[in-house]
């Protein structure tokens, strides 16, 4: 089985929510795994707000984008893999309308403004352009996206899709060059609603650091084998970019004070006091984005009511171009019967909530496996595998259809990693496979990519 099909499970989590969104406006779901909790006891439960974008009708629905391709030419990059992103970025100007905005930006060691930010009028102009490039030297990755960001800037608006598309093959090896560095410029441009994507060629990019950029950017990321997958991925980039149907999402969560909040699972939030805020830079149409939070549930008495959490959502309607507000509200029971308390569990919440957990523990196994310690993350990804396998069983038994995809698909990941992982010789692309999923399940990336298989050799025993 190849990695294509196991990247789909996040564009399976991505494109299938719980419920369909009503016409025209984003849909907020609010769910508990245990809606009703055993009495008298101090307790975890874990919170679901999911988010699902309405339906696009056609291409003259969507807003116009405001995009930067950022492309690397060092040397690396001279040859097939140069000649391959020329195509995908020429195929890319080919998707963009009059009404958009499209800039240009080359980096080796130096920085270089091919396109400036203008109308995508003249496509024909700005293909010859690319088809003009030609490779350089080193990599000054994180001056590439500054600028990128800069070209945006100049015609930065809230009613488009403003994104920084990033694609690299090699390490940044001039100026800043660290994942935290890199992470700080992604936080920063998610603030002006600046989105990037980070797309790594080959088997020598940093693929933390583009992780790190790409997720808290509110973009996406990909790990490309083969140079002849590029026009392929830019399309399906374009795709996302094309269809989003909302932005500038403010999420608040605001607890019962009797309700602790413990932590995010699989994505980020600021916690303060009762109060959690939820970065999303957008959501595409049709696609479904969820947060878990972890909480410490005081005890109650039995046959109480409580309330748990309210939820607000604040965002832009970019099909009518108007801010609008969703809020919800959520309440537990308390009961002290435990069969009661068992059979009132939210096995399709329930699941969702697992994938980031086990998520979670596949990025311990990267960790372990960095650290050299083999067996331990081999039999991390091993119990991710029976614990997937024996979820999956019983959503089948319960009914609860909507999630066997993507729980079968991540129970054959964890159990391909758990063979692959024990190969040093293939360590490099198993990890970047690896990262690439961690990063697609926990941000429900919209669009799979096809890397390489993760079969160990024959002999894969004797090279740890």
């Amino acid at each position: 089985m190849r990695m294509s099909l196991l990247m789909s499970l996040a564009a399976i989590m991505a494109v299938a929510p719980l419920h369909r969104a009503h016409a025209d406006q984003v849909k907020l779901d609010v769910r508990l795994v245990h809606p009703v909790m055993k009495a008298g006891e101090k307790q975890n439960n874990h919170l679901r707000i999911a988010l699902t974008g309405f339906e696009m009708k056609s291409d003259k629905e969507r807003p116009p984008v405001n995009v930067a391709l950022v492309l690397d030419h060092s040397g690396s990059m001279s040859g097939q893999k140069l000649a391959r992103a020329k195509e995908a970025a020429e195929a890319a100007i080919d998707r963009l309308s009059d009404d958009d905005i499209v800039s240009v930006v080359l980096y080796d060691s130096n920085v270089t403004v091919l396109v400036p930010a203008t109308k995508a009028t003249d496509r024909s102009s700005i293909k010859q352009k690319i088809r003009g490039i030609q490779a350089g030297s080193s990599t000054a990755l994180f001056a590439g996206v500054s600028k990128g960001a800069a070209e945006v800037r100049k015609f930065l608006a809230e009613e488009q899709v403003n994104r920084v598309i990033l694609l690299s093959d090699g390490l940044a090896n001039v100026g800043p060059k660290s994942p935290q560095e890199l992470e700080g410029l992604g936080r920063s441009l998610m603030k002006e609603s600046i989105s990037v994507s980070t797309l790594g060629l080959g088997s020598g990019y940093n693929e933390d650091l583009m992780v790190a950029l790409a997720s808290v950017g509110g973009g996406n990321h990909a790990f490309i084998e083969d140079a002849d997958s590029l026009v392929a991925v830019f399309n399906q980039e374009f795709d996302g970019l094309l269809s989003v149907v909302a932005n500038e999402f403010d999420i608040v969560v605001e607890l019962d004070q009797s309700v602790r909040p413990v932590r995010m699972i699989g994505s980020e939030g600021d916690i303060e006091g009762q109060t959690i805020r939820i970065p999303l830079a957008q959501l595409y149409a049709n696609q479904e984005r969820y947060f878990i939070v972890e909480t410490e549930v005081s005890p109650g008495e039995d046959g109480a009511t409580r309330d748990l959490a309210e939820v607000s959502v604040e965002y832009r309607n970019l099909q009518t171009e108007t801010k609008e507000k969703l809020t919800s509200s959520i309440q537990v029971r308390f009961n002290n019967e435990e069969k009661v308390v068992e059979e009132s569990t939210d096995l399709e919440v329930f699941a969702y909530c697992s994938l980031l957990l086990t998520t979670e523990r596949n990025c311990e196994a990267t960790a372990l496996r960095d650290a050299g310690q083999v067996d331990e993350a081999r039999q991390l990804l091993e119990q991710n595998t029976a614990l997937l396998k024996n979820l999956h069983l019983k959503c089948a038994e319960n009914g609860v259809e909507s999630v066997l995809p993507s729980l079968k698909l991540a129970e054959d990941s964890n159990a391909m990693q758990a063979e692959a992982i024990v190969d040093r010789f293939k360590w490099n692309e198993t990890r970047k496979s690896m990262r690439q999923l961690q990063n697609a399940v926990q941000s429900q990336q919209t669009y799979s990519v096809e890397v390489p298989s993760l079969a160990p050799s024959s002999s894969a025993s004797s090279k740890r």
